[in-house]
C-alpha cells in the first residue's frame, strides 16, 4: 500500500470507528488498531503516544506474557529468580506502577512474590496492547509508567452459522516444556462464543552453570466468551475466565536459614484467577454505551521452605477479591469531536491467614498474618475529548479519582495496631497530546500528563518478613505518587516498513519504596525494610523501533526484513542522589528475516544488554549488585503450509534461543539466578 493510500485508509477509519454506532460483525482491519490508548479502537497513527501492539504468537505456548516484552523499545522484564514470573518493566516502572489488564479488566497489584502478567495463559491471548507513558485518565491509579492490557479472542457475530478454531503445542529442551492450546470459535447472525483450554508443564530450566532448581511449574486455564445481539447496534457479552498454577517456586527468594542453618525458599502450591465479567455495548441516543460488572478472585497459597527441618517454616493462604463496575459514553459532537465520559469503582479485599512456627526449632506454630481484613475501595470518573481537524488529532482529558484504604488490625501481639489506619487521597489527573499526519511515514506527536499511584495495599499495611529476606514496615498514611510527564516522538507505518521513536521525561514526587534501613527487627533478628515515600526521582530517556523491508529501498533486493530497536534511559533518587533503584540497563537489538509469508520462514536477531553499574547503593544499603554485560543470538526456522483437508493454515516451527550458551544474569532478576542458556523449542500451530 502506497503511502497516500495508507493515508486515506486513515482517514477511513478513523471516521468510522470514532464516529460510527457499533458494528458487530467482523470488520476488515486496515490498519494497526488498539483499545487501550483511548478506550475505544483507533489506530496508533492516530494516537500521540509510543505504543505497541504485540502479536501473542510471537512466543511459544509453554513460555510466558512476560516474555513478550523483552527486547522491546522502552521495556524490560523483571523476573522473580524462576520460569513462571515475568514482570512487565516500562520505562524504568515496575508493576506497582503499571496498570495490567484482561480485556480492560484491572489485575490485582497486592500480590507480594510473583509476577501479575503470569496470572493469564499467554497461549489463550490474541494480542498484547502496551501503552507507555502517563495512563491515569483512562485508568487511574497506578498508570504512572502506562498500562498493559492483555487481550482474548472476541466472541463475534456472522451472517451465517461459522466454526473456526486454532490449536497449537510446543516442547522446549531448556526446561523439558510441553504446552498445548485448543480454541475455538462459533458465531451466527446473534450468537458468538468463543472456548478455549491451555496446559503446560515446565520443569527445571537449564544455565550453562547447570539446572536451576525448583524453577518449573505446572498451569491449565480456561475460557469462555459469550455474545448475544439484542438488536443491529446493542449487545450483551459474558467473560469467564480461570487460571491455575501448580507448584511454582522463586530460586531467586533462597535466603539462609534461621540460626544459619539450611536455605528458606518461598513457594506457591497453588495460586487460582477467576474472573466473571457481564457487559452491555449499545447505540443510545446519538453515543454509544459501554459498560461492565466483574468480579475477580486470585487466591494464593504461599509458603516459606526451610530445608534444614524438611518442612514449611511459614505458611500463608490470601484471597484477593475485586467487586468493580465501569462504563463509559461516547458521542460525537460535530464532525470534529469525540467525549467520552466514564465512571469506574472497584473494592479490593484480602484477610491474608499467615502462621509461623516460633521459636524456629520448635512445633509451635504462631498465627502472626501481616494485617486482618485488609480493603482498597476506589471511585472515579473522567472527561476526555478527541478532536479531529484536517491533518491534527489532539486529544485532551481529565480524571477525578478517590482512593481509601484501611484495614481491621496490622501486625501482632503487643504491636499490632488498630487505629490510624485508614487514609484517603483525592486526585485530578489529566493529559493532552497531539500529533500531525504528514504522510503515512512522517508523523509527529506529542504529549504532556499527569498520573497518579495511591499505595497498594502490602504498602500500607504489611509488618511481616518476606522473601527477600526482609522484614517489611508498611505505612498506612503512605501519599499517593503523583507524576508529571511529557514526550515527543516520531511515527510511521507504509511501503518503507514501520518505525517509532521517542523521547521522555517523568518526573515523579512522593515515590513509593522500602528503604534498607540498616536496623534489624528484634523478633527475627531480620533486616528492616521501610516503606516511605522519597522526595522525588526522575528517569528519562529515549527509544526506537523500527522494521524495515529491503526491498522497499531497492526493487532487485530480496524480499528480507530488518528489524531493530534501541532503550536507554536513566532514573536519579533525588533525595539520594544517586540512581534509582533497579534500572533496566541500555540495550540494542537486531533483527533479519522473512516471516508471515507462505513456506519457509527464518528470522535471526542480536539482542546486546550494557554493563549495569549504576547502582543504588545508599538507598539499598549496598545489596542492588552491579550486572556486567552481555549478549545473546536467537534464531527462528519455520514452514507455513497451505491448506491441509479442513486446516487453512498449518505452521512449524523451531526456535533456538541463547545459541552461544552465553552465562548472565539480567539485572533486574531477583537473587544471583541465571538466565536460560542455550534452548530449541519445537511448535507445531494450526487453524481451522
Amino acid at each position: 500500500m502506497t503511502p497516500s493510500r495508507l493515508s486515506i485508509a486513515i482517514a477511513l477509519v478513523s471516521s468510522t470507528t470514532t464516529f460510527a454506532v457499533p458494528a458487530f460483525s467482523q470488520p476488515a482491519q486496515l490498519n494497526e488498531l488498539v483499545v487501550t490508548a483511548k478506550g475505544y479502537e483507533a489506530d496508533t497513527l492516530e494516537t500521540a503516544s509510543a505504543l505497541e501492539k504485540l502479536a501473542a504468537d510471537q512466543v511459544a505456548a509453554a513460555e510466558t506474557a512476560g516474555d513478550l516484552f523483552r527486547g522491546k523499545p522502552g521495556l524490560a522484564v523483571q523476573g522473580d529468580g524462576g520460569a513462571w514470573g515475568g514482570n512487565p518493566v516500562i520505562r524504568g516502572l515496575k508493576k506497582e506502577s503499571v496498570v495490567m489488564l484482561v480485556d480492560g479488566v484491572r489485575l490485582n497489584s497486592a500480590q507480594p512474590q510473583g509476577a501479575i502478567a503470569s496470572l493469564a495463559a499467554m497461549s489463550l491471548l490474541d494480542s498484547v496492547e502496551v501503552v507507555k507513558g502517563p495512563g491515569s485518565v483512562q485508568h487511574g491509579t497506578g498508570a504512572l509508567g502506562g498500562a498493559i492490557n492483555l487481550r482474548t479472542p472476541e466472541a463475534t457475530f456472522s451472517e451465517t452459522e461459522e466454526v473456526h478454531g486454532r490449536l497449537s503445542g510446543s516442547t522446549g529442551t531448556v526446561d523439558s516444556s510441553l504446552a498445548g492450546r485448543a480454541l475455538v470459535k462459533l458465531s451466527s447472525k446473534d450468537h458468538g462464543l468463543v472456548l478455549g483450554a491451555a496446559v503446560k508443564d515446565v520443569d527445571d530450566y537449564e544455565t550453562p552453570a547447570g539446572n536451576v532448581d525448583k524453577s518449573g511449574y505446572r498451569s491449565e486455564s480456561l475460557l469462555a466468551k459469550y455474545a448475544y445481539r439484542l438488536s443491529d447496534d446493542q449487545k450483551l457479552t459474558l467473560n469467564l475466565q480461570k487460571h491455575e498454577d501448580r507448584d511454582v517456586w522463586y530460586p531467586g527468594s533462597a535466603k539462609t536459614g534461621p540460626g544459619g542453618n539450611g536455605t528458606l525458599i518461598i513457594h506457591s502450591p497453588k495460586q487460582t484467577r477467576t474472573l466473571t465479567e457481564l457487559g452491555y455495548e449499545g447505540s443510545i441516543g446519538p453515543g454509544t454505551l459501554e459498560a461492565s460488572i466483574y468480579q475477580q478472585n486470585v487466591e494464593r497459597q504461599i509458603r516459606a521452605f526451610w530445608d534444614f527441618k524438611d518442612r514449611n517454616q511459614v505458611w500463608n493462604d490470601v484471597s484477593f477479591d475485586t467487586d468493580g463496575a465501569k462504563a463509559q459514553y461516547r458521542m460525537p459532537l460535530g464532525n470534529a469531536h469525540l467525549v467520552t465520559v466514564g465512571l469506574e469503582a472497584w473494592e479490593m479485599t484480602a484477610d491474608p491467614a499467615r502462621f509461623t512456627y516460633n521459636p524456629p526449632m520448635s512445633n509451635t506454630a504462631m498465627s502472626n498474618s501481616p494485617f486482618r481484613d485488609g480493603e482498597i475501595q476506589s471511585q472515579g470518573v473522567f472527561v476526555q475529548d478527541d478532536i479531529a481537524t484536517g491533518n491534527w488529532n489532539i486529544q485532551f482529558g481529565a480524571r477525578y479519582d478517590k482512593v481509601t484504604g484501611d484495614a481491621r488490625v496490622v501486625g501482632n501481639g503487643p504491636g499490632a495496631r488498630t487505629t490510624g489506619l485508614e487514609s484517603s487521597a483525592e486526585t485530578l489527573s489529566w493529559s493532552t497530546g497531539a500529533i500531525y499526519n504528514v504522510s503515512a511515514m512522517v508523523n509527529p506527536f506529542i504529549s504532556v500528563g499527569t498520573a497518579y499511584r495511591a499505595p497498594d495495599m502490602r504498602e500500607r499495611f504489611e509488618d511481616a518478613s518476606r522473601g527477600d529476606g526482609y522484614f517489611h514496615k508498611g505505612n498506612p498514611q503512605l501519599d499517593p505518587e503523583k507524576s508529571t510527564s511529557a514526550e515527543i516522538g516520531l511515527k510511521g507505518r507504509g511501503r518503507f516498513g514501520e518505525y517509532q521513536l521517542a523521547a521522555f521525561y517523568t518526573r515523579i514526587d512522593d515515590y513509593i519504596a522500602g528503604r534498607v534501613t540498616g536496623a534489624n527487627n528484634p523478633a527475627n533478628n531480620l533486616p528492616i525494610k521501610q516503606t516511605e515515600n522519597l522526595d522525588e526521582v526522575t528517569i528519562y530517556g529515549a527509544e526506537v523501533g523500527f522494521i524495515t523491508p529491503l526491498e522497499a529501498m531497492n526493487a532487485k533486493a530480496p524480499s528480507i526484513d530488518i528489524d531493530g530497536s534501541l532503550t536507554w534511559l536513566r532514573g536519579e533518587n533525588k533525595q539520594d542522589n544517586e540512581q534509582l533503584y533497579q534500572m533496566p540497563a541500555p540495550e540494542l537489538t537486531l533483527g533479519v528475516g522473512q516471516q508471515s509469508r507462505p513456506g519457509f520462514n527464518w528470522h535471526g536477531q542480536v539482542r546486546a544488554v550494557a554493563e549495569q553499574d549504576r547502582t543504588a547503593d545508599t538507598f539499598s544499603n549496598n545489596t542492588e549488585t552491579s550486572t556486567p554485560g552481555y549478549a545473546t543470538v536467537d534464531i527462528t526456522l519455520g514452514w507455513n503450509f497451505d491448506s491441509i483437508g479442513d486446516m487453512n493454515k498449518l505452521k512449524v516451527t523451531l526456535e533456538g534461543n541463547n545459541l552461544l550458551d552465553k552465562q548472565y544474569r539480567a539485572h533486574l532478576t531477583d537473587g544471583e539466578v541465571l538466565s536460560p542458556g542455550r534452548g530449541l523449542i519445537a511448535r507445531l500451530e494450526s487453524s481451522f
